[in-house]
């Protein structure tokens, strides 16, 4: 066991949550921290950016054990705090009570603490397996960060053989989560004024179609078989933002809605989008077209993360059961990168502090005793590292 002092992870939170790094903004000032403190302890960091050099990923190994390592994934992104009433600054740590408050404090810069926390006793340890640190960008918007990463391993960065990916799962043991797929689609009509209503297109209206449509592709969705171990128990399908027209007395010549569908089952998946564009291809355009023929309705993909399922018995799952001292795994709902990571033959696991009910939300916090859960594991990992156990 661990009987040096480490760095106060609840600290290093803090410190995280100061970088406001919203997926439109970039994440180099939180990647520079992290570089410098790991610089600190003597660690050397491989930065991925992307092409605009506004973004990078970072990937760093403690250890030159000729094992294939354990990587500890997380997200460097949060999601936006707009038009959320706050009762706290949402980018400086306010601890009340048990509750730590702060965006990103549960998804996931409370895992990401922990790491680094936990980085000097990891370097301390004689081993022959290697840690590898695995920290992405733009997760929140479909895991596109990981992806240039994952293209690297087995070129200029090491193939981990297990990845546990931090997000808040409550310290418990997840092996599986739906997909998710989300999509935009954009309603071209025409221009005229509102008293004249018949010699425009109104895409507002338009889209209301198209939208009534996806509520039928969705309660058809809820029928099918195949997510038992979800809740809900089915492919779910949800409208989250529609933006349109530009003034009341206008036709709105425009309007755009973004959508998603979270799939337990991948077989789903074309005809979802088959039936939705066939809908609009067969009976709301030839509408609009029938008026104006230069309107369209154009959809397209804007981000996707695959499915995650793993084999329980599994090297990464069985490894994570036995740090978070559980004998049983769970399935969530949402979405992380660990499909992509298994699909690039990681045995990848998820596993972290806090609950995914405080993420996303106002007020997002994370309780202390869950950074104090996480330390723990990360403690036995290193001690089985120590001990030549992995």
């Amino acid at each position: 066991m661990t009987t040096h002092s480490l760095p106060d992870p609840v600290s290093l939170l803090a410190d995280l949550v100061a970088f406001d790094t919203t997926s439109r903004n970039s994440n180099l000032q939180i990647i520079d921290y992290i570089k410098d403190y790991l610089d600190s302890h003597g660690v050397q960091s491989y930065l991925l950016p992307n092409a605009e050099g506004d973004k990078c990923s970072l990937f760093a190994t403690i250890g030159t054990g000729d094992q294939p390592g354990i990587g500890l994934s997380a997200h460097t992104d949060v999601v936006p705090v707009d038009g959320q009433n706050w009762t706290t600054d949402p980018f400086q740590l306010k601890e009340k009570g048990d509750r730590l408050y702060g965006r990103g404090s549960c998804d996931m810069k409370g895992f990401l603490a922990c790491v680094l926390a936990k980085v000097p006793d990891f370097i301390s340890r004689n081993r022959s397996t290697p840690v590898h640190l695995v920290f992405s960008y733009d997760e929140e918007i479909g895991c596109t960060g990981v992806r240039p990463l994952i293209d690297r391993f087995n070129k200029d960065i090491p193939l981990p053989r297990i990845v546990i990916v931090g997000e808040p799962t409550s310290m418990k043991v997840v092996d599986a989560h739906k997909s998710i797929n989300v999509y935009a689609t954009t309603v071209t009509g025409f221009e005229a004024h509102s008293s004249a209503p018949q010699s425009g297109v109104n895409a507002v209206m338009f889209a209301a179609e198209l939208i009534a449509e996806l509520t039928r592709i969705r309660e058809s969705l809820q029928t099918l078989s195949g997510g038992d171990r979800f809740t809900p128990p089915y492919t779910s399908l949800h409208v989250g933002t529609i933006k349109g027209g530009t003034a009341l007395n206008i036709v709105p010549r425009q309007c755009e809605f973004v959508w998603e569908y979270r799939s337990v089952d991948e077989a789903h998946d074309p005809e979802i989008i088959s039936t939705f564009n066939k809908f609009a291809d067969t009976v709301v355009k030839p509408k609009m077209r029938s008026v104006v023929e230069e309107t369209n309705i154009e959809t397209r993909q804007i981000a996707h993360a695959p499915i995650y399922a793993s084999d329980p018995s599994s090297t990464g799952v069985s490894l994570a059961m036995k740090l978070a001292q559980q004998n049983e795994t769970q399935s969530v709902s949402y979405a992380t990168e660990a499909g992509l990571f298994e699909n690039a033959d990681c045995s990848t696991v998820v596993c972290g502090p806090g609950n995914i009910r405080e993420a996303h939300k106002p007020d997002e916090y994370i309780e202390r005793g869950e950074i104090d859960k996480c330390m723990r594991f990360l403690d036995r990992l290193a001690d089985m590292l120590d001990a030549n156990e992995i």
